[in-house]
């Protein structure tokens, strides 16, 4: 056999991910391959491999010193959906999927690429660390990629999908991206596995407690989506970077949109009557934007609060709205920074900005405020007041307090803000209000309830309304529900070229 057909072989071999038995051992856990997932994420033909030739550095610390293609990953690029994106996919049947120097270089070089050529970088992560006969190699290795990572950051989208462990130092790569999938039940994220928590603290817990996918999802907050199977994973990549542009000097693609009957009568009666009766706030978000377009993030964590993307006639738009149908709306620790997140993403993306508001507040308590929700609700403050995309607020019902100010108010820079006209926009309910205004009126009258309700009544018609905030400008215009589409469309038409020219700085300083 001569050097070319030699190296043919081996090639072969490598993209069957390391031999028949290890791919039908990777199968019975329900996992696809590195190269299956790759074969499903790109377009049919347009997967190019680099560095398939790499081979990994045997340290002699072990019996073990068989050699094998590609050490551990596969990457290269090609088109998701026409558009150019890079990809590495680590491989658990090399090495337990474990990054060497040569494994980190490969991920590295791909990374440049995205970087030098303005396109997304996509890592489908399945490793078990560091690869320990490396020493201290491996961890540089770690370092390099997070530099990388951290050098991306705004500049092209980065997406992250556990597809099996992802433990230790190597978790820190995917936290620096833009957004974290994970598969349920095959995967899992932690700095410190459950042995390492039973010695120290002596807690009994599994892989999937402490660090799988639900766990993530709905309690930390660390991965954006929960993902029933890797196809599904795989689905949700696609259907994100749809949203999405290929890098921060770019628009996000724009869909064929034929202009119909844009009025939605269904907002007329969605806002109930009574004012502490909840609703839901997605069916609002089902009647502003294009059908079947909203593609909510974080949809299991702080759900009182809602993001997502959608489009509004054709065109990508990032939503985050208050969601009354969960803890009446209100902002706390969660709810802040997961809106600030999506924020920035967003405003790095240039994808304009809808805020929907129906807040009555940040959540009261000792538990909110030792664990600082003066710092964690700035970063929300300051994530809207800092971007400068187009940004639209409506009001739908209340905006009370500091919350009003925090929820893209026109104080902070909001380009237009309309308002329902049940909308409440004060300092407090008017129950509150009137408690604290006129409490020695009350104490001192013959009937104090009826009193109360007097006056409470009058507050109400004076002030708990979108007229006064109107009068003074801060509300653009009150409008009819069912013309809120025909408004938005319009408006972000309107603020399609907005440029602002910001102080010149290196960098600002969110309260972190």
């Amino acid at each position: 056999m001569d050097k070319i057909t030699e190296l043919q072989a081996k090639m072969a071999e490598a993209m069957l991910g390391g031999g028949e038995v290890r791919i039908a051992s990777q199968h019975k856990k329900g996992k696809l391959t590195a190269r299956e997932r790759l074969q499903l994420l790109m377009d049919e033909g347009s997967f190019e491999e680099l560095d398939m030739l790499v081979t990994n550095r045997n340290r002699g610390l072990t019996s073990d010193q068989e050699q094998f293609l590609g050490d551990g990953v596969v990457t290269g690029y090609g088109t998701i959906n026409g558009r150019l994106t890079y990809v590495f996919s680590q491989d658990f049947t090399v090495y337990g999927g474990s990054l060497s120097e040569p494994h980190a270089r490969k991920i590295c070089k791909v990374m440049d690429l995205a970087m030098q050529n303005g396109a997304p970088i996509i890592g489908l992560n399945d490793s078990g660390g560091a690869r320990i006969q490396e020493g201290v190699v491996s961890l540089g290795g770690y370092a390099d990629i997070f530099y990388r990572n951290t050098q991306a950051s705004g500049v092209i989208p980065q997406l992250s999908a556990i597809m099996g462990p992802c433990a230790g130092g190597a978790v820190y790569s995917p936290a620096i991206t833009d957004f974290i999938l994970m598969v349920e039940q095959t995967s899992y994220m932690f700095v410190t596995g459950p042995n390492v928590v039973k010695t120290v603290t002596h807690e009994e817990v599994t892989s999937e407690e402490l660090g799988g996918a639900q766990t993530h999802a709905a309690k930390s907050g660390v991965t954006h989506f929960a993902c029933a199977n890797e196809i599904e994973c795989i689905q949700y990549l696609k259907q994100l970077l749809s949203y999405i542009p290929q890098n921060c000097e770019e628009t996000a693609p724009v869909y064929p949109y034929e202009p119909g009957n844009e009025v939605r009568e269904a907002l007329n009666t969605l806002i109930p009557a009574n004012p502490n009766q909840p609703y839901d706030m997605k069916d609002a978000i089902a009647q502003i934007t294009d059908t079947d377009s909203f593609f909510e993030v974080h949809k299991n964590f702080a759900e009182n609060m809602i993001v997502g993307f959608a489009r509004i006639a054709g065109r990508s738009i990032g939503i985050v709205a208050n969601q009354p149908a969960h803890l009446a709306g209100v902002l706390d620790i969660h709810a802040s920074v997961k809106g600030a997140r999506f924020t920035r993403f967003c405003d790095a993306f240039n994808i304009p900005l809808l805020v929907l508001v129906d807040v009555p507040g940040f959540l009261p308590g000792t538990d909110q405020e030792w664990n600082g929700i003066i710092t964690n609700g700035a970063k929300l403050l300051y994530a809207l007041s800092e971007a400068t995309v187009p940004k639209l607020t409506v009001t739908t019902r209340k905006a009370y307090g500091g919350a009003y100010c925090v929820m893209n108010s026109k104080h902070i820079g909001a380009d237009m803000n309309f308002a329902f006209p049940q909308a409440e926009i004060a300092v407090m309910g008017a129950k509150g209000a009137v408690e604290i205004i006129f409490k020695k009126e009350i104490d001192a009258a013959p009937d104090p309830e009826t009193r109360m309700n007097e006056l409470v009544a009058d507050y109400q018609e004076r002030f708990a309304n979108p007229y006064l905030a109107a009068e003074k400008g801060y509300i653009d215009e009150v409008i009819q529900p069912d013309q809120t589409r025909i408004k938005l469309i319009k408006a972000f038409k309107m603020l399609e070229n907005k440029v602002v020219n910001m102080p010149r700085k290196k960098h600002g300083n969110i309260p972190l």
